[in-house]
């Protein structure tokens, strides 16, 4: 059926069967759909994720947090399988009830505090180790409004640019314009304000910088949806300067294995544990060691 043909029905009905690359994991209810509890490792920090950009703004942070010294930000992650369906068991959804990646829960106190929603999940972390995140009220504004930006821009850029451009079972004109004019406007945004700043906020780093660029820089590197070349995404040279400053830090290096189940096997961690799992316990270690 062609996109001019299409008449809503009076009454929307859900077909399972519209394609897709997620089909299978979609649908327009909540709640579990089988019951197993989540694992829990040795640290107070539990993590529930997969390598996404979402899942990754978080093993960012908490990398950086290690590097900082902050030893009370060592933590468990623990891989979800969103393809599986991993994300709609009991245990998962008493974390999360939206049933999306990332959750994490912090056993530090006597009654374990659940999170989720990256955004919210990086601004909890920033302040309970009290790093960044600005102190000056000006700059700390600045900060979350960058965070909140991402949170805001980025469904545009998943869900809708890459949804109709990588995803769908059918290319339709309309909405892949649609949604290639917001993102190529999204990344001038970012290029205009690079170009004055060393990071998102001036020249501190802080949260806004690991919320945004897992979904941008990616976008830039050509990691995410194969658009680099039909977005021009070369053409925004503070942005492309600014994602590769992110892509050799240590942490970001580190942040983007773990929960990575895809790829060249040294660069994937599925489970992290310990920091020496980055050096002992990637998937090529563990199957030459079958």
């Amino acid at each position: 059926m062609s996109e001019s043909a299409y008449v809503p029905a009076k009454i929307w009905k859900w077909d399972s069967e519209n394609g897709g690359k997620f089909a299978n994991i979609n649908r327009p209810i909540a709640g579990a759909t089988y019951d197993a509890d989540l694992p829990v490792g040795k640290h107070p920090i539990q993590l529930y994720s997969l390598a996404t950009p979402n899942g990754v703004k978080v093993t960012i942070l908490l990398e950086e947090l290690l590097a900082l010294g902050i030893k009370e930000a060592e933590y468990d992650a623990f891989i979800i399988n969103i393809m599986e369906g991993d994300q709609f068991s009991s245990g998962f959804v008493e974390v999360n009830p939206n049933s999306k990646i990332p959750a994490l829960v912090d056993r530090s106190s006597k009654n374990p505090q659940p999170l989720f929603e990256s955004g919210a999940i990086l601004m909890y972390l920033a302040e309970k180790f009290d790093a960044f995140i600005p102190k000056h009220p000006a700059q700390r504004a600045q900060c979350l409004s960058w965070l909140f930006w991402q949170v805001g821009s980025g469904p545009y850029l998943g869900g809708g640019f890459g949804h109709f451009y990588a995803y769908a079972p059918e290319k339709f004109e309309y909405a892949i314009e649609r949604f290639t004019m917001e993102v190529k406007r999204q990344l001038d945004v970012l290029d205009r304000h690079l170009a004055d700043n060393k990071f998102m906020c001036g020249d501190e780093y802080t949260i806004a910088d690991m919320a945004i660029w897992p979904w941008y820089g990616a976008l830039v590197q050509n990691k995410v949806y194969e658009a680099a070349e039909f977005l021009q995404t070369h053409e925004y040279k503070n942005l492309v300067r600014w994602t590769e400053e992110m892509a050799n830090r240590t942490a970001v290096k580190r942040g983007v294995m773990v929960n990575r189940s895809w790829g060249e096997p040294s660069e994937q961690l599925r489970e992290r544990h310990d920091a020496s799992d980055f050096e002992l316990r990637t998937q090529d270690k563990l199957e030459d060691a079958e």
